[in-house]
C-alpha cells in the first residue's frame, strides 16, 4: 500500500472521537503529524495513510497499547463512513458482488491490512495480512479491519448475519467479551492466520437496497476517484503538477529536479522506481490535456498544439497519433457527435 496516497480525514476523525471517549485529547493523537484539529473539518481537507498511522501510534501509546481497541474502533466504521465506496457496496445485487467491488476499490477505504478472499473448507474466508504495517500497529489494524468487515456485512443485509469463525495470530486478551459481541463467536487466538469466515450461502443472497443504476454510477465514481488519487501520489504526482502548471512551456527535467531540490540523476532513479519517467509523464500530461481541449470543441487542432508547447503542428499530430492510434482531427470528429 502507498502510505502517501491522499485520503479524506474521515478515519482520523473517527479515531479522535474514539480517543475522546477514552479521555485522550485530540492534540495528543495528532502529535507529530503537523495537522491541526480544526483543519480536519474543512471540506477539502486531505491526509495520508502515514498521518493516520501516527495518530494510531499516539492513541495506542496513550492507552497502553491495549488489546481490543482495534475491535472497538472497527465498530465505528459504518457504510456511510466511506462515502461513495459505501454506496457502491450497498447498491450491489449480492454480497458476492459487493465484496468484489469493495476489494477492487479498497484503496478508497481506510483499511491498512492486505485483504484477500478464498473459499476453503466449506467457508468463505477473508484473510488479513499486514505487509508494510509497523509491528506495533499490526494488531490494531487487523482487529479494526476485521470488525469493520463484520459491521459492513450486517449493514448490507440490514439484519443480523452469522459468522462461521474468527481467528487471530495474536495472544488472547484478558477480556474476550468485545470480540464475542462483535463477531458472534469466540475467536481463536494464536492462530496461523487472521481470518474472518462466513457461510458461503450468504454470498449470493440479494441485498435489500440493490439498485443496478445506482451501482453503475457509484462504481464509475470510484474508478474516477481512485485514478485521481493515484495521479497525485508520490514523486510522479508532484512532477505532473509542475508540468500542468505551464503546459505551453513545460519545464525541463533539470528544472523540475531543481524545483524539487534533487539532482537530475536522483529524479530519474526515483521516477524509475515508481515505474515511470520524466518523458512518460510529459507525454501523459500532454495527451490528457490534448484530448480535453479537442473534445471541448473550442480550440482548433493548431491552437491545441500551440497551447501544449508544440512549435510544429506536424510534431503534435505525430505524437497524438502515437498516443491514440489516430490523428487529432479524426479523434475530435469521432468524439464530438457522442457529446450531443
Amino acid at each position: 500500500m502507498d502510505w502517501d496516497l491522499p485520503r479524506t480525514p474521515t478515519s482520523i476523525l473517527v479515531l479522535l472521537r474514539l480517543a475522546a471517549d477514552h479521555d485522550v485529547p485530540a492534540q495528543v493523537c495528532l502529535r507529530g503529524t503537523g495537522i491541526r484539529a480544526d483543519r480536519l473539518q474543512q471540506p477539502n481537507a486531505e491526509v495520508t495513510g502515514r498521518d493516520e498511522q501516527l495518530v494510531i501510534a499516539n492513541l495506542l501509546d496513550a492507552l497502553g497499547n491495549r488489546a481490543g481497541l482495534g475491535v472497538e474502533a472497527g465498530n465505528r466504521y459504518h457504510l456511510t463512513t466511506y462515502g461513495i465506496w459505501g454506496f457502491a457496496l450497498i447498491s450491489s445485487p449480492t454480497l458476492r458482488s459487493a465484496i468484489d467491488v469493495g476489494l477492487r476499490y479498497l484503496d478508497l477505504t481506510f483499511a491498512f491490512t492486505h485483504i484477500h478472499t478464498r473459499e476453503q473448507n466449506g467457508e468463505f474466508q477473508f484473510v488479513l495480512d499486514t505487509p508494510g504495517i509497523p509491528v506495533p500497529l499490526q494488531r490494531f489494524a487487523v482487529e479494526r479491519d476485521a470488525s469493520a468487515i463484520r459491521l459492513l456485512e450486517r449493514e448490507l443485509f440490514a439484519a443480523p448475519t452469522p459468522v462461521e469463525r474468527a481467528s487471530f495470530i495474536y495472544p488472547a486478551p484478558d477480556d474476550v467479551g468485545p470480540y464475542i459481541e462483535t463477531f458472534g463467536v469466540t475467536p481463536e487466538f494464536g492462530a496461523q492466520e487472521n481470518i474472518l469466515a462466513l457461510p458461503p450461502a450468504l454470498l449470493d443472497l440479494p441485498l435489500p437496497q440493490a439498485n443496478e443504476h445506482t451501482a453503475a454510477l457509484a462504481q464509475a465514481q470510484c474508478r474516477d476517484m481512485l485514478q485521481q488519487r493515484n495521479e497525485r501520489a508520490g514523486l510522479a504526482g508532484r512532477v505532473r503538477d509542475l508540468l500542468l502548471a505551464n503546459p505551453a512551456a513545460p519545464p525541463s527535467a533539470e528544472q523540475v529536479a531543481h524545483e524539487l531540490n534533487m539532482s537530475s540523476r536522483t529524479l530519474r532513479h526515483r521516477l524509475g522506481a515508481e515505474g515511470t519517467s520524466f518523458r512518460d509523464l510529459l507525454d501523459e500530461v500532454r495527451q490528457r490535456l490534448a484530448e480535453e481541449m479537442l473534445v471541448s470543441g473550442r480550440l482548433t487542432v493548431a491552437e491545441t498544439a500551440q497551447r501544449l508547447g508544440y512549435v510544429e503542428l506536424s510534431s503534435f499530430s505525430q505524437a497524438f497519433r502515437r498516443w491514440n492510434g489516430m490523428g487529432p482531427r479524426a479523434y475530435r470528429n469521432a468524439r464530438l457527435p457522442a457529446r450531443r
